[in-house]
């Protein structure tokens, strides 16, 4: 008799605790779904600072779409927009330039890497470090490092 008890009192916590387990695995999607539109509200409270065009530099390797710069949440990003595209190649840099009309062929003292292209087409965005000066860099150029190629740039415009 008492290990039929036990057996129900086993059951029934199986059934409690599985219970308990179904509702944690129904809680998170809840929680992702807040997630996503705490991102929309960022998005919507974002400042644009500067933004052009891409033209392409070499014919080679046609460049399209639209930089920005944008400031959320106190840190500012370059966003490509997302009919971004560009030619294919190794070692392919999103580089910073100090003029607004970037060369082909790129000299050290004119430029510094900001990151790897993420994709060759498409929406990307990339934090610019805390230091960044507008008023420094003019353009933001896709470039090839292997054969010092730039494939297109956009000249950055204030705001």
């Amino acid at each position: 008799m008492k290990f039929n008890k036990l057996a129900g009192l086993g059951i029934a916590s199986i059934v409690l605790f599985g219970s308990v387990g179904q509702l944690a695995i129904n809680a998170s999607p809840a929680q992702a779904q807040r997630a996503r539109q705490g991102v929309t509200i960022a998005k919507k409270s974002q400042s644009l600072i500067a933004s052009g065009s891409f033209v392409t530099t070499e014919q080679d390797h046609p460049t399209n779409g639209i930089a920005r710069i944008v400031k959320v949440n106190g840190e500012n990003y370059l966003v490509f927009s997302k009919n971004f595209t560009t030619a294919r190649g190794p070692k392919v840099r999103v580089v910073l330039h100090r003029k607004s009309t970037v060369p082909v062929n790129l000299k050290k003292e004119n430029y510094v890497t900001l990151a790897n292209l993420q994709r060759f087409d498409g929406a990307q965005s990339y934090k610019l470090p805390a230091n960044f000066d507008v008023n420094e860099f003019k353009s933001v150029a896709i470039w090839c490092e292997e054969f010092n190629v730039t494939f297109g740039f956009a000249r950055l415009q204030k705001a």
